[in-house]
């Protein structure tokens, strides 16, 4: 994996519309382990912003609701559904 400035994947994502979970950590080891200056700074601001109103889509969130649920909180859901019918 070749590091790059957080600004360049910033760019990145902002020219796909996209945030792959590699680049996210990417992200996290760039902001863990370098000195960055104020441009990555805000252009890591830009990324959070445009990921929160949906301009950026992330692809770990998109994993995450695509997961079924685990047996115990499904049986949990069904149960609370058959409450809510009776």
């Amino acid at each position: 994996m070749r590091l790059l400035f957080i600004r360049q994947i910033v760019q990145q994502a902002f020219q796909t519309g996209y945030l792959t979970v590699e680049a996210e950590d990417q992200l996290r080891l760039l902001l863990q382990t370098t000195k960055y200056g104020q441009e990555d700074i805000n252009a890591f601001i830009r990324l959070q912003q445009a990921a929160m109103t949906g301009l950026v889509q992330q692809q770990s969130r998109e994993l995450k609701t695509s997961q079924p649920l685990p047996d115990k909180q499904l049986l949990g859901e069904i149960n609370k559904y058959a409450e809510v019918c009776n």
